[in-house]
């Protein structure tokens, strides 16, 4: 007589060993791996949300605008206000998040003439970068994102 074997028990065994293998392999990832934040300030940014609503706001009611324009290996940003006047002594900086690191480098900008801000582009500085350019006056402050392609 022929019995007829069950193959539910070794299915709910592969199942299960399949459940653990998934778990511990996941476990690793996320021991190794560590945060994926890229931007340093991240967690900073959401405890003072109240003060750079202000900044923004107060940015907005001036006006500001920022043109920016790429010459060479430089680059160049004007900033003005709603009456397209040139927005002077404004503390500004790129942070920029280059290909193959998790963090990005804040590097300030030059104010060449009124309201015109350069940054120079190393020769290391080359394909994709994604960019964050940030002008700070008088409790004012604007933030652009920025992709550039070098």
């Amino acid at each position: 007589m022929m019995t007829k074997k069950n193959a539910y028990p070794l299915f709910i065994i592969l199942l299960i060993c399949c459940f653990l293998g998934f778990s511990v392999w996941s476990a690793m990832r996320a021991i190794d791996a560590g945060p994926e934040v890229t931007d340093a300030d991240y967690y900073s940014k959401g405890l003072k949300y109240s003060s750079t609503v202000l900044e923004k706001r107060a940015a907005a009611v001036l006006g500001w605008k920022v043109e920016t324009q790429l010459i060479g290996r430089t680059l160049e940003f004007r900033l003005s206000d709603k009456e397209g006047k040139p927005v002077t002594t404004a503390n500004g900086g790129i942070f920029l998040y280059l290909t193959g690191s998790t963090t990005s480098k804040r590097r300030p900008l030059q104010e060449t003439e009124p309201g015109l801000y350069i940054f120079n582009l190393t020769a290391g500085m080359t394909g994709e970068m994604n960019a964050r350019l940030e002008f700070e006056r008088k409790g004012a402050r604007i933030n652009r994102q920025l992709l550039l392609n070098l």
